[in-house]
């Protein structure tokens, strides 16, 4: 069986598990530890709370060094409210493409990865390939933060990770964070044609859409990152609710309140400016009825990815491929929570992310076969160079 024969296998054996977010993604993990321990490898699980998910960290090669880390988050994204012309969960090969939930957002660079094993564990690795599978990495990268606490803690600090996240196997060195909050406005209820006896929790609420809005139009007026598109922070209010009916004055008022932050600009700074509004606001509800306020809670934060000066990953992975340029992408990863654990860490995987979440996602044959020759390209030269 040729190396992309066994790459598609295993991208067909990982898509058939519905590892949806909100889903435990247990079965797949012990799918793939048990496979490991054919060829002879461990594997340590770290799990949520819950013990409902878990991250799997595997080494082949020396136990004792640090090593090159290959990262990949193993959840994915709902399919519910898109129209597939397949099951999303069987993978179709139709006129040299894969479709299936994750083809491309990113089961196949971790298929790639495992369908190498059999020819890897035979090499005598001078340099260590570590795998790191992580759960809920497309809800706020839960779990890499409890693995990447677990490397630290027990193992030799890895030299560099390689998140394979779909870049079409260009080398990106910098992305934009992630702030996500819930902002909750608490009113007084009441009968609208008496307005002077409540707190109308919706028009409070947009007040503080104004100032989100407002933090959005300084951010354009102050363009910090050119590499970028757009080259400045974002913020988008998402989703917002309250109220019960027309006649009654709301009592209740939530939105969801992101944040992209690019490499250059102070989150806590943004994040601070926005608590400052949310203070204001609730201290002013509060003047008028003790029942009322209005709180902030972070619901997920991603620090970005930053551009490394003499990084070892970059370096790495520039030797590999032969191409000098590297580019930047606004979507977050587990790179960030890498890098700020001390580890030099570049993005390149296979796939594109305009497929990506989408109804009817693929991944071309052709970046599966330009992912495994850079793979063997890096196990060659961990094989030589310690």
């Amino acid at each position: 069986m040729t190396d992309t024969a066994r790459a598609i296998a295993m991208i067909r054996r990982l898509v058939a598990f519905d590892t949806t977010s909100a889903l435990s993604n247990l079965a797949l993990i012990e799918d793939v530890k048990s496979y490991l321990a054919e060829y002879g490898i461990d594997s340590r699980l770290t799990f949520d709370e819950a013990h409902g998910k878990a991250n799997l960290y595997a080494t082949i090669g020396p136990k004792d060094k640090g090593g090159v880390v290959l990262s990949g988050h193993t959840d994915v994204v709902p399919v519910e409210g898109q129209i597939w012309a397949t099951d999303p969960f069987e993978v179709v090969e139709k006129n040299g493409l894969l479709y299936g939930r994750g083809t491309s957002d990113m089961k196949s660079f971790i298929a790639i990865a495992l369908a190498l094993v059999p020819e890897l564990v035979k090499m005598e690795l001078k340099t260590p390939i570590h795998f790191a599978f992580s759960f809920d990495e497309e809800v706020g990268c839960f779990g890499v933060k409890h693995l990447i606490r677990d490397i630290v803690e027990n193992f030799p600090l890895p030299r560099a990770v390689i998140i394979g996240e779909p870049t079409e196997m260009k080398l990106v060195t910098a992305h934009k964070g992630v702030q996500a909050y819930r902002v909750e406005v608490t009113g007084v209820a009441g009968h609208s044609s008496l307005p002077q006896n409540g707190v109308n929790a919706v028009f409070a609420a947009t007040d503080l859409i104004q100032t989100v809005k407002a933090m959005q139009e300084a951010a354009k007026q102050r363009p910090s990152a050119e590499a970028f598109e757009p080259p400045y922070s974002s913020f988008n209010v998402g989703r917002i609710e309250g109220g019960t009916a027309g006649n009654i004055i709301p009592q209740n008022c939530n939105f969801s309140v992101e944040m992209r932050i690019v490499p250059e600009d102070d989150g806590a700074a943004m994040e601070a400016e926005l608590r400052a509004a949310v203070e204001a606001l609730d201290a002013e509800l509060k003047a008028q009825s003790p029942k009322a306020g209005a709180t902030m809670r972070l619901f997920a934060a991603v620090p970005p990815l930053k551009p490394e000066s003499d990084g070892v990953a970059e370096a790495l992975v520039r030797h590999l491929t032969g191409v000098n340029q590297t580019d930047v992408v606004a979507f977050a990863t587990e790179g960030g929570l890498f890098q700020e654990a001390g580890i030099s860490t570049v993005m390149c995987g296979p796939g594109s992310i305009v497929q990506a979440h989408q109804p009817d996602e693929f991944i071309a044959i052709s970046q599966v076969e330009e992912g495994i020759a850079f793979m063997r390209k890096l196990f060659a030269w961990a094989e030589k160079t310690a």
